[in-house]
């Protein structure tokens, strides 16, 4: 596939997703620029790894600035706070040149993206038109449990 059909389908692909399909693919982007950069640290190729580390911050910045902090202000707050971690990890990584930051994060947004899609699955499982409080309230205890660093 040509790079320019590449760009074409990526581009279709973001512009019809859904709002939880966009968050997903802020997470697979982040885990794909973080495996980048951890094989140019461990290759000791500076550049590469600087630039892909780069770009997996940027994506955690997304992800914070697009909590809906009115919804649930206690939850976004928290996830603010993890992103903020993971992004301070990556950061780390970047000036340190070392695997150990990018591994814990990776870990952390691996267990995020997996907690998001648990999440999909819950809302596409409820009927239309009706919200399961056992449904919302099992995801937030689901994503509330993500934040633990030590598990």
């Amino acid at each position: 596939m040509s790079n320019t059909t590449a760009n074409a389908y990526l581009r279709n692909r973001i512009l019809t997703a859904s709002a939880e399909e966009l968050r997903l693919m802020l997470y697979d982007g982040a885990i794909k620029f973080c495996h980048q950069a951890l094989d140019a640290i461990r290759e000791k190729q500076i550049e590469p790894g600087y630039n892909a580390l780069m770009r997996a911050q940027k994506i955690l910045l997304e992800l914070s600035t697009s909590l809906k902090h009115d919804s649930d202000p206690d939850l976004c707050s928290k996830l603010s706070a993890l992103y903020t971690y993971i992004y301070r990890l990556l950061v780390d990584a970047n000036m340190q040149r070392q695997p150990e930051p990018v591994e814990e994060a990776l870990r952390l947004l691996e267990y995020e993206r997996q907690t998001w899609l648990m999440l999909m699955e819950q809302i596409d499982a409820t009927p239309p038109g009706q919200t399961s409080p056992q449904a919302v309230t099992g995801a937030q205890q689901t994503a509330i449990s993500s934040l633990s660093l030590n598990g």
